[in-house]
This record gives C-alpha cells, sequence and structure tokens, in this order.
C-alpha cells in the first residue's frame, strides 16, 4: 500500500467503494440524442430572475430533446442556507410551470423523486467522501490541517513578496505532509479540508468548445482548491463534478461568472477519468446604467428579486415569454407566428444565444404583458385576479367574491371594442383601472380626495344629476347612439357647447362644454377624468347602484354649497 492510499485509509476508514456507488447510478437509457440539465441553485438567498432564466433556459432544452430536466439542491453551505429556502425555489418553479422531472417537485409537503435520489448536496455527504478518498489514494489531493489565521498570514506574505494570492506550490505547506504528520494531526483532533493537488506550474491550456461561446481557451488550474471542507462537506467545485457525472448530466447550463472555474472542474474531469458534460456559458441578466452595462444587483434592483414580479401580478406567461425573447431574439418572431402555442414549443437554440450581458427592460416587459393579458379571457383574467389577490391583496378578492359575474362584466369593459382596451399591464392595475366598480374601492376614493368634478358651478352639477336620475330609468329602452343624442340634446339646450372650438369662440354664452357635462356623470359613477366608455359603465352597474352614486355625488355637493355658505 503506498503512502497516498494509507493516508487515505486514515481519513476515511469507513467511506464507501466508488465502483459502488457508480453502481447504484447507472447511465440513463437513452438513445443518444436526449439532453439532461439541471437546474442547481444554493437556498441562501432570495431566487433571482436570473435563476429563472437559466432554468427555464434549462427545460426547455431538455423538454424538446426529449430529455430529463433535474432541479438540484445546492447546500452545502450550511451557515447561510435560509430556512424554507428550498421550498422558496421550488414553489418558484412551480408558479412558473417549470416542474423539474427529477428532483424536488412538491412542498406540501416538500418531496423529490427520481431514480438518482437524494437531489440534496447535504445529503450526499458519504458520497462526496467516497471519491475524495479515491482521489487522496491516487495521489491527486491531500488533508490540509492549516488553520484560518496560518491561511491569512501566507496571504499576508503573499502580499509582501507581491506573488499571487492563493494556496498553490511553494506555498502550498501541507503539500507534501508525511504520513507520520498526519497520523500525529488527526490524533490530535486537527480539523482538515482536502485539497486538489494541481499541477505546479502548470503551463497547460484547458481548451472547451463551449455551446454559446464557441471554442475557449483557458490557462490550466494550478492552485490547490479545497474539495472537502472541514465539516465533511463539499465545495461547489468538487459536489457539481460528483453529482453531474452521476445523475447523467450532460449538458451543464450555468452563469458565465462560473467560466473561472471550468479549469478546475475540467481537472476533476480527467483524474476520475469521468467524460466531460458539454458546457454553456449564459451570459448574465443586467440593465443599463448611464452608458454603461451592469449586471442585476441584489442590493439595487428590486426586479432583481423573482418576489417582485409576484408582488406586482406580473404574468408568469408574460415573464417568460420576455425571458425567452432576450434569450433568444428569434423568439418574438416565432411568437408572431405562433401566438396561440404554448411558448415552451419554441424550439430554442444554444447558438442562438449572445455571449454578452442581456438587458432586461421593464418597459418591455410591460408590454409583452400587456399584451399576455389582452389575449386572456374575462374568465381567465378573473381567475388570475382573484387568485393573486387573495395572496397579495384580499380586499380585491373579497369585492370580486361578492359577485363574481359583475367582476366578469366589469373587468370585460373595452375588451370588443376596435381597439380593445389594454388597461391591465399587472394584475394589481385592478384597483385603479376597475376598482371604481366595487362600492367599497370606489367610497375610499372620494372620502381620501373628494369627487374630482369638472370646473363647472355646483348648482349646474346639482341639475345635471338631476337629468341623469331620470334617464337612468330608461336606459334600458334605448340605445347608446340615442342616449348620446338625448344627453347632447339636454346639454345643448340648459347651455352647454357641444365642442371645445364652439365653446372658445363665445365662452361668455355657456355654462361649460359638452365634454365637462359629461364628466360630471363620469365622476359621479367612477371619480375619474378619464374611462371606459360610459354607457357601458352604466349598464354594467345596472340602475340600482346608479341611482345610488348619483344621490351619494348630489349629498356631498349640497353639502359642499352648505359649508360655503358658512364660510
Amino acid at each position: 500500500m503506498s503512502i497516498s492510499e494509507e493516508i487515505a485509509e486514515l481519513l476515511y476508514p469507513s467511506a464507501p467503494n466508488p465502483d459502488g456507488i457508480i453502481a447504484q447510478y447507472p447511465p440513463r437509457s437513452f438513445s443518444g440524442e436526449e439532453i439532461v440539465t439541471r437546474f442547481a441553485p444554493s437556498p441562501t438567498g432570495f431566487v433571482h430572475i436570473g435563476s429563472v432564466y437559466i432554468a427555464q433556459i434549462a427545460r426547455n432544452i431538455a423538454r424538446q430533446s426529449g430529455g430529463v430536466f433535474i432541479l438540484r439542491i445546492e447546500d452545502t453551505d450550511q451557515e447561510r442556507k435560509l430556512e424554507r429556502g428550498i421550498e422558496e425555489i421550488v414553489e418558484c418553479l412551480l408558479r412558473f410551470g417549470l416542474v423539474p422531472d427529477e428532483g424536488f417537485y412538491t412542498i406540501d409537503p416538500l418531496q423529490e423523486r427520481g431514480r438518482y435520489a437524494s437531489y440534496q448536496q447535504s445529503q450526499r455527504r458519504s458520497i462526496y467522501q467516497s471519491f475524495a478518498r479515491l482521489l487522496v489514494a491516487r495521489g491527486l489531493a491531500y488533508p490540509s490541517f492549516q488553520t484560518e489565521e496560518e491561511l491569512q498570514a501566507l496571504r499576508e506574505e503573499q502580499k509582501l513578496t507581491k506573488s499571487n494570492i492563493g494556496y498553490y506550490g511553494p506555498w502550498a505547506r501541507d503539500r507534501e505532509l508525511s504520513l507520520a504528520q498526519v497520523q500525529e494531526k488527526l490524533a490530535a483532533n486537527t480539523p482538515f479540508v482536502i485539497r486538489t493537488r494541481a499541477p505546479y506550474p502548470n503551463n497547460e491550456k484547458v481548451v472547451v468548445q463551449d455551446a454559446i461561446r464557441g471554442r475557449l481557451e483557458i490557462p490550466g488550474n494550478d492552485t490547490d482548491h479545497i474539495l472537502l471542507k472541514s465539516d465533511g462537506l463539499p465545495t461547489y467545485h468538487f459536489a457539481v463534478v460528483i453529482d453531474d457525472v452521476l445523475m447523467g448530466v450532460n449538458l451543464v447550463l450555468r452563469g458565465d461568472e462560473w467560466l473561472g472555474t471550468l479549469p478546475l472542474h475540467v481537472q476533476l474531469y480527467e483524474a476520475f477519468g469521468f467524460t466531460q458534460p458539454v458546457f454553456a456559458h449564459i451570459a448574465p441578466i443586467g440593465k443599463k446604467e448611464g452608458a454603461t452595462k451592469r449586471k442585476l444587483s441584489k442590493r439595487k434592483d428590486p426586479e432583481a428579486n423573482v418576489a417582485y414580479y409576484f408582488e406586482k401580478g406580473y404574468p408568469t406567461e408574460a415573464i417568460l415569454a420576455y425571458l425567452l425573447n432576450i434569450a433568444d431574439s428569434s423568439f418574438e418572431e416565432w411568437r408572431l407566428q405562433n401566438p396561440r402555442m404554448p411558448i415552451a414549443d419554441y424550439p430554442l437554440k444554444l447558438g442562438n444565444m449572445s455571449d454578452s450581458i442581456a438587458l432586461f427592460d421593464l418597459v418591455k416587459l410591460n408590454s409583452v404583458s400587456r399584451e399576455t393579458i389582452a389575449a386572456y379571457s374575462t374568465e381567465k383574467i378573473v381567475q388570475h385576479i382573484l387568485q393573486w389577490s387573495e395572496e397579495f391583496a384580499p380586499h380585491i378578492a373579497q369585492w370580486i367574491q361578492a359577485d363574481q359575474e359583475y367582476a366578469c362584466q366589469a373587468l370585460n369593459i373595452g375588451r370588443d371594442d376596435t381597439p380593445p382596451r389594454k388597461d391591465l399591464t399587472v394584475w394589481s392595475d385592478v384597483e385603479v383601472t376597475h376598482g371604481f366598480f366595487f362600492d367599497k374601492c370606489f367610497a375610499k376614493s372620494v372620502a381620501d380626495q373628494g369627487y374630482l368634478f369638472p370646473d363647472l358651478a355646483d348648482a349646474d352639477m346639482l341639475a345635471i344629476l338631476d337629468y341623469c336620475q331620470q334617464e337612468v330609468a330608461t336606459l334600458h329602452e334605448v340605445e347608446k347612439d340615442t342616449w348620446v343624442q338625448n344627453m347632447k340634446v339636454y346639454a345643448q339646450e340648459h347651455g352647454y357647447a357641444l365642442t371645445p372650438q364652439e365653446y372658445k369662440r363665445n365662452p361668455g354664452q355657456y355654462k361649460g362644454t359638452f365634454g365637462q357635462f359629461m364628466g360630471v356623470y363620469r365622476t359621479t359613477l367612477t371619480n375619474k377624468a378619464s374611462s371606459p366608455d360610459l354607457y357601458q359603465i352604466i349598464c354594467i352597474m345596472g340602475t340600482e347602484r346608479v341611482t345610488s352614486r348619483i344621490k351619494q355625488a348630489q349629498e356631498w355637493l349640497r353639502a359642499k354649497q352648505v359649508n360655503s355658505a358658512g364660510g
């Protein structure tokens, strides 16, 4: 037995044989064209919109090949792991319809599926220790017992000598420990990590054909990176290689921030004799800041957090469509040609993706969202608003639940016009755009700001409302054109110019314009200066509600007159 094998036996005497582990993870029985991808987030912070971007790409690529999309939880950083962090990741994917084929797929209770389980790295400790032992036995890795204080002193020394910062070559002070030294450290229960024994100096180049970026040539790794931490859990670099191999991942989609780790990962594949997957490094989502571009920041940009879109009420379909558009510019044309097809049917091609930062434009997303909502049936809109409001705006949910048929009529207003109204960009818009239909919302508007009547005399507005009170009783007997004509006749007979131009020519002859005349009625029902078609509003609200609101407005105007007289 070699010294390396003896050290491996000392470190992990009970670690299982890697051959036995590999036998438990047999190759997938595919024809050869199927792609296996994985989305592997860490539950250490909120879900970033960039994570949804990558997850959608990974899922679509796998699905369109007849392959498998895996959700794997990389939770080896136990100190930063959030309570319910895994649940939030799974819930996010479920909201977007990005349900994994393998891995965690439900949250109540949290469950995983797939023959290559567990898909949670903290549950795979013995697997990583087994493969670490194999590398130590082959002399390709070694235990390092240096404390954080010793490592910090080493870094300070490197700064003074203007050397590269890191643990490598002559600076790797535990690299050549003897068997006796290792035995002594273990006997004293000294904590240790496992480091890769990288060639130093390393003058070789790592050459990889990236599915997005083409041929990459990168200097080989010469740093003795940590593979297993002192708590026995792996670093990202070690775990990702082991798990991707055992789970049969043949396409690694990840952000381009991981490009710098590629030499180490390739080195590990070669050390084990594993077949490398295809790599595809995706450019990050960013935004313009002045003349420059930068990545979306977790600290600076609220839109980086997926929760932002849930709270605002963006349809998840709109977000996915927009993300596909910035991933592959050909999607927009395909969408125009196939407006009713599920966006998951789009034949996404990695070769169409750019290797430069993908600009995320909220204005463009809003446009996509409006068009998405406009294509929904009214019933679907109501159900979406109800689902959103039950979580984020319970008072709106109560309005809708009180009379769902009335809510459907209200939200359908103007949708059959030419061109159709597109009031809603997000579900949270509904209170502003359609809230006046609901009595409690309307009452709050009046209580907060009073009636926003046009600039007419109170007495004249009271007279207008008297007429409106009479007119609404017979509204069901007339068509819209007749109703409008009747309103014009009454307005003209009582001193209102039918056009602004007419009023401007002879302002002294008129009380106001027909627009102001109708504005009194509009404000009485909506408390808005503009609204959908007033005739439709009256028909939807019905005689009882319209009559009630007219009486409320009249009482408000009379009280205003009394207060003015008293002042």
